[in-house]
């Protein structure tokens, strides 16, 4: 393969010997190292040509260094308040301000006449405003966007003059001034021959300096284009066409030069790849075919799937080129600084600055991350965890700076006294950086070299805030200090090292320019991506763009579309991936330019890839009883299983195994909101302690009026035991409080209304009783004692109740059970351990059944159906709630087996093949 470098520098061989007072402007960095190589190939002695890229060509021509972003900015907002009576603060300043800076910038560089066209916008505004009746409505909004457009032009005059004093500016400026010299610049350097190579869209500013250069003489331009492209309406020859049209030069001179390779053979493969992660995990797949990397390269046109990428690549690369930088804000220190201003941006709206407390998940989130949580680790004791699981334990909200230095005490005096500083009362933004820069400090004495070149690249963005807010005092709080560091670092990358001749080539689209490779591998060419979407981030209207010949999307695709072709004309194997997934990162459709080549090729092989699915067969989890868990069950045999226990074993045996034999419990974790089963203790222990000094007592209206009067302060009571150090006083756990507090409130009610019916009589027996029996079963060898607390038992009109009260919602049907032959299903174990509570009652108190015994629930949520007993009945019109020793004995019988199950060696523990959860 011939490449485009090395064609052009066998043509300028030709007339050109010495290279001495030659030189070479090419569009990219990247570009230039590959041209040197070549040329050191091709010539055996000599002097090499200066090489240099467009944006330094400027530079040397205008005589304006190019500032950086952000010392533009501050700059921009000091003439800014200058101007405006009112000006907006830094942060709402800078929101909008990047934008005027792009547009500033593309006026320049197209060499626009700035008068002209603000006065065009400002009349545009003018005109929407106007209305022949008079009654248009200017919102405050509305009127701040026109006034903000029609000052524009009072800005950039100012601003032009200013930056131009100081001899620094964007890139416009650079190029408008450059075509302002360029005179000057060819009178000094009149011996001096130029080659322009590989270029293609130019904007006015350098269309108009590469004509003057040409005009001089002795200079030459090499374009890097196909005939297939040029020669055609292709959109790809745009731009070189409208140049050979137009350009004075070319009525004398011939246009350098036409390729003709694309029409060779070429192996392509369209491929179509779900989802992102997909394509990238393809294209490595793809990569471990090759044996040697060196004329390949693997383009991406979303370079945000970067990070993906590197953790893609097969392991027979041995050595890679990036271009790209990776992007700052994908770095784990990142993290850490954010977790640092979320510290304080959370105190503030929390209004805990006084008490100079903190959100637990702030400060959990600050101190699990991996640089923190390795500084902290001492002797293998990770005092993190332990300081976590502290705050689970008592319910910790919000951590105060005195349990961070409880935290720390361990720890050496750099350590503690670094971390502690973090913790400090906010004092100013000098001292919030200073802190910062600090912590960067003391994580660079124990990093690896790539975290070190983290750690200086943040200390450089810090140093350099500083110094500006030293200077200019723009950021008034932390949160603006936040806000643009975040904008910031959503642009800013980290630039890799490496030898940039060898193995793959990994590159965005606009690195390829000027280059060839035989192997390309295309990665995210879908529509939306290749071209990108038509959104214009600009306050100069589309209409207006077209008006002043400024360019506008069609341009952009013009430019991507070249781009594409001309990365394919001289490859041999072409590999282009899409995504075809209609998401949030895409369209699913691929790029029109795909679907372009699919027309102008033949050949084209296309095929769908997708993940390799294997169809595993899930085994349920199963569990053996050894020895070990027989006297585990044998000691559960003493202490008493529980009705919920039971109940959990026909829930899953895996589960009441993990409970019950390993004793597992969940993890403690801080309740912020009132968790359910909370609500559910509180309103249970509100109403023992309301009911118990009435056991033994019939009950009447006056009792109940006094347990209404004392309901309120016993809610408050129970949640603070229960809800430790939780707030209920506003939010979500007032309204939960209020909850509880209603549950009481409207039971004590109906009872209330119960009691004051002169026909009714309700004896309270007992509440909270804790009731126990053993039951002996054939085959085991020892008794199997049952346990429960059973929440009430009273007697109304005769009747005895055993009541077990629900704050969740259960209805009739829970509670009728039939026949004993589906105990498993969990639609009947509601009614199992209402039935296990009136086992253990009878049995423990040895119950006669002569007077009439029924048993069931007092559902908090389903209160205006009153007591819910369980009901043996299929006839809903005729229940059957009586409660008798033969009903009884036919469900223990029942019983009996299931337990006999748990007990028995022979059969496992196995997770049901059903189970939603």
């Amino acid at each position: 393969m011939q490449s485009f470098i090395s064609e052009t520098l066998d043509d300028i061989l030709k007339t050109t010997t010495s290279f001495e007072n030659v030189l070479f402007v090419l569009p990219s960095q990247r570009a230039k190292v590959f041209v040197k190589q070549t040329l050191k190939d091709k010539i055996s002695v000599g002097f090499l040509p200066e090489i240099i890229n467009i944006e330094q060509f400027v530079q040397q021509v205008s005589g304006i260094e190019k500032a950086d972003s952000i010392q533009l900015l501050f700059h921009f907002y000091t003439i800014y308040k200058n101007i405006e009576e009112n000006p907006d603060s830094f942060d709402v300043f800078s929101s909008w301000a990047f934008t005027v800076l792009q547009d500033f910038n593309e006026l320049d560089q197209h060499l626009i006449d700035t008068k002209e066209i603000f006065i065009y916008l400002r009349d545009i505004q003018r005109l929407k405003k106007w209305s022949v009746t008079g009654t248009f409505k200017e919102t405050e909004l509305v009127k701040d966007h026109y006034a903000f457009l029609e000052r524009l032009h009072k800005y950039y005059p100012i601003f032009y003059a200013f930056l131009l004093e100081k001899k620094i500016g964007y890139q416009g400026i650079m190029y408008r001034e450059a075509s302002k010299k360029i005179p000057d610049f060819l009178e000094k350097n009149s011996d001096k021959k130029i080659f322009f190579i590989g270029f293609n869209a130019l904007n006015k500013a350098e269309e108009f300096l590469f004509q003057r250069v040409l005009e001089n003489g002795n200079s030459e331009i090499y374009w890097d284009l196909d005939e297939a492209f040029f020669k055609s309406n292709h959109q790809a020859g745009t731009f070189i066409r409208k140049y050979k049209k137009e350009w004075k030069y070319y009525e004398k001179h011939d246009l350098k030069t036409l390729g003709n390779s694309f029409s060779e053979p070429k192996n392509i493969q369209v491929i179509g790849a779900s989802k992102n992660t997909t394509q990238i995990k393809y294209a490595g797949e793809i990569l471990e075919k090759f044996e040697n990397f060196n004329n390949t390269a693997l383009v991406m046109a979303d370079e945000t799937l970067l990070p993906i990428t590197l953790n893609s690549l097969p392991r027979n690369i041995n050595a890679i080129n990036i271009t790209m930088g990776y992007p700052l804000k994908d770095i784990p220190t990142t993290t850490l600084i954010f977790s640092i201003f979320q510290l304080f941006t959370s105190q503030e709206k929390l209004q805990k600055i006084a008490t100079n407390e903190f959100y637990y998940k702030d400060v959990i989130r600050f101190f699990k991350n991996q640089a923190i949580y390795k500084l902290l680790i001492e002797e293998e004791n990770a005092l993190v965890d332990d300081f976590c699981d502290k705050i689970a334990k008592e319910n910790l909200t919000f951590i105060s700076k005195n349990e961070i230095d409880q935290l720390l005490e361990k720890r050496n005096e750099e350590i503690r006294k670094v971390i502690s500083t973090i913790f400090a009362p906010f004092s100013s933004i000098t001292d919030s950086v200073d802190r910062i820069l600090g912590l960067i400090n003391l994580l660079k004495e124990e990093t690896t070299d790539l975290e070190k070149e983290y750690l200086f690249r943040f200390y450089t963005v810090f140093t350099q805030l500083k110094n500006l807010h030293l200077e200019y005092n723009y950021f008034q709080d932390l949160k603006t200090l936040a806000l643009f560091f975040r904008q910031l670092i959503a642009s800013e990358t980290l630039s890799f090292q490496g030898e940039p001749l060898k193995g793959l080539q990994l590159m965005g689209m606009l690195e390829t320019r000027v280059l060839d490779f035989e192997n390309v591998i295309l990665t995210s060419t879908n529509e939306g991506v290749l071209p990108a979407s038509s959104q214009q981030n600009s306050f100069i209207p589309f209409d207006v763009k077209v008006a002043f010949g400024l360019p506008t999307y069609r341009e952009k695709d013009a430019i991507f579309s070249y781009h594409f072709f001309r990365l394919l004309q001289r490859a041999k194997n072409v590999f282009i991936l899409y995504n075809t997934e209609h998401d949030v990162f895409g369209s699913g459709e691929k790029s029109r330019f795909v679907t372009q080549l699919e027309m102008l090729k033949s050949d084209i092989i296309q095929k769908i890839v997708s993940p390799e699915v294997v169809s595993d067969t899930i085994e349920l989890k199963q569990v053996s009883k050894n020895e070990s868990i027989s006297e585990q069950l044998k000691t559960l045999a003493e202490k008493g299983i529980s009705p919920s226990a039971f109940t959990n074993y026909l829930h899953n045996p895996i589960s009441f195994y993990k409970q019950k034999i390993l004793k597992l419990k969940e993890f403690d974790d801080v309740e912020e909101t009132v968790a359910f089963n909370t609500l559910g203790t509180v309103v249970h222990e509100t109403l023992d302690e309301l009911y118990t000094p009435f056991v033994g007592k019939f009950l009447n209206a006056e009792n109940v009026s006094k347990m209404e009067t004392d309901a309120k302060d016993l809610v408050v009571k129970h949640f603070k035991i229960h809800f430790k150090n939780g707030d209920i006083s506003t939010g979500k756990n007032r309204l939960i409080f209020e909850v509880a507090n209603r549950f009481v409130v409207n039971f004590l009610s109906q009872e209330k209304k119960l009691v004051s019916d002169s026909n009714n009589q309700l004896k309270i027996l007992a509440t909270e009783e804790n009731l126990a029996t053993e039951i002996t079963i054939n085959g085991i060898d020892f008794p199997i004692k049952i346990h429960g607390q059973v929440d009430r038992v009273d007697e109304l009109n005769g009747e005895l109740r055993i009541i077990d009260y629900k704050t969740g919602m259960v209805d009739a049907s829970n509670l009728r059970v039939v026949n004993y032959d589906d105990l498993r299903e969990d639609k009947f174990h509601k009614a199992i351990q209402v039935l296990l509570y009136a086992l253990l009652f009878t049995r423990s108190k040895n119950y006669d059944f002569k007077q009439p015994l029924t048993a069931g629930i007092y559902s908090f949520k389903n209160l205006n159906k009153g007591f819910l007993s369980v009901n043996f009945s299929s006839n809903y019109r005729q229940p059957d709630t009586l409660i008798t020793q033969e009903k009884l004995d036919e469900f223990l019988e029942e019983i009996k087996i299931y337990i006999k199950e748990i007990y028995d060696p022979e059969i496992d523990f196995i997770e049901p093949a059903d189970l939603k959860y």
